[in-house]
This record gives C-alpha cells, sequence and structure tokens, in this order.
C-alpha cells in the first residue's frame, strides 16, 4: 500500500543529520545565499549569523508545529512570516543588546532572516506536516549544517584575508593577508572551492555504492 505523503515522518537521527549534509542549506540546497555571501567575511560573524538563524529556525518550526492545525490553509504563509518577523525582532535587539559593533557589523542581514527561504521553506514543508518534536530535531539540524556552512566559509575568509581567526592573530607582522578574500568577491571564491569539495565527495561516495554492491 502507498505511504500518505502527509503523514508526519518518524523520527530518527536522519531527521536530524539530514540538514547537516544530505540536504545542507548552502552546500547541497543553495538557499540562504545573501548572508552566506555578505556576513562571513570574519568567523565571528558567520558564527553570530547562523546562531541567530539557527534560533530562529528553531522557534519558528516549533511554533508552527502547535499552531499547524489550527492556522487556515489560506492563509498559512502570511502567518509563518509573522511567526519568523517576531523571533527575527528578538534576535535583532538581543544582538544590540550584546555586542552593538556585532550588530553594525552584521547590519540589515539580520532582518533579512525575515525572508532566508530556508526558514520559511522548513515551516511550509516540515513543521506544518510533522509534531513538535520532529519539527524541533529537523529544525536543529537544518540550523546546525547552515551555521557549519557559515564557519567553513568565515573561517576560510578570515585566515586568508586577515591572517588571523575569531580576532586571534595567526602568522604574525610578516605575513601577506590575501586583501580579496577580506572583500565581496572572496565570498564568491570561498564558496566554489566549498562546493566544489562536497560534489566531489559526493562523486567519490556515489561511485563506491555501486562497487559495495557489486562485492556484497
Amino acid at each position: 500500500m502507498a505511504t500518505d505523503p502527509r503523514a508526519p515522518e518518524t523520527l530518527s537521527l536522519a531527521t536530524f543529520t539530514q540538514g547537516v549534509w544530505k540536504e545542507n542549506p548552502v552546500f547541497v540546497m543553495l538557499l540562504g545565499l545573501c548572508p552566506v555571501l555578505a556576513v562571513t567575511n570574519t568567523a565571528t560573524n558567520a558564527l553570530a549569523m547562523g546562531l541567530a538563524t539557527t534560533f530562529v529556525l528553531l522557534c519558528s518550526g516549533v511554533l508552527v508545529s502547535l499552531l499547524r492545525k489550527i492556522i487556515p490553509k489560506q492563509v498559512r504563509i502570511a502567518c509563518y512570516i509573522i511567526i519568523i518577523a517576531t523571533f527575527v525582532t528578538i534576535v535583532d535587539y538581543a544582538i544590540q543588546a550584546i555586542s552593538l559593533d556585532l550588530h553594525r557589523a552584521l547590519g540589515a542581514f539580520i532582518q533579512l532572516i525575515v525572508v532566508n527561504c530556508v526558514i520559511l521553506g522548513r515551516a511550509e514543508s516540515y513543521a506544518s506536516k510533522n509534531p513538535v518534536t520532529n519539527a524541533f530535531v529537523n529544525a536543529l539540524g537544518m540550523g546546525v549544517g547552515f551555521t557549519l556552512a557559515l564557519l567553513c566559509l568565515g573561517v576560510v575568509r578570515e585566515v586568508l584575508g586577515f591572517g588571523s581567526l575569531f580576532g586571534f592573530e595567526l602568522f604574525g607582522a610578516s605575513f601577506q593577508p590575501w586583501a580579496v578574500f577580506a572583500l565581496p568577491p572572496g565570498g564568491f571564491f570561498a564558496l566554489a572551492g566549498w562546493l566544489f569539495l562536497f560534489a566531489l565527495i559526493r562523486k567519490r561516495r556515489t561511485a563506491a555504492k555501486p562497487e559495495e554492491s557489486h562485492v556484497a
């Protein structure tokens, strides 16, 4: 008998890990690239944006899941955006209270979390169809995957562009920074490098599967 596509997903380890690797928002699905390219000039900015996005993902996913049987289908997208915008506002004020310098560095990209298609996509495709526990675990996996992707870019760009990591000097005064990685084009170069690496890994894993099946 065919499985009902609207049925809730069974909670498993894959519920979490699919967002980290198989369906990584940045390296696989290429979503949310605006902040990925804009704020990853340092590892600190990348980590802050990743954690802020994860917080909004978790809170909005849980709330959408809780209200999934109450929100009318005709206005569900508008309701999801309102929910997401509420938690983005909380994050915005929290970052502003914690560090004004960090808030200035992230700039308008904090508010632009509202239109991050990763968050709205998970609300629509997953949280609205699954119970709270599943929605929380799935959102956590997506948030971790998104944060790791931002850190991958942020670390490369800060090390090569500034010769530091999280503000700590690595190479001394003799190091000549690669200025391009500190500038907007550096985001494209770093992203291209990581995408190539992930594509290469996936290709090798895919090529290895037929060999394993043949041996078995």
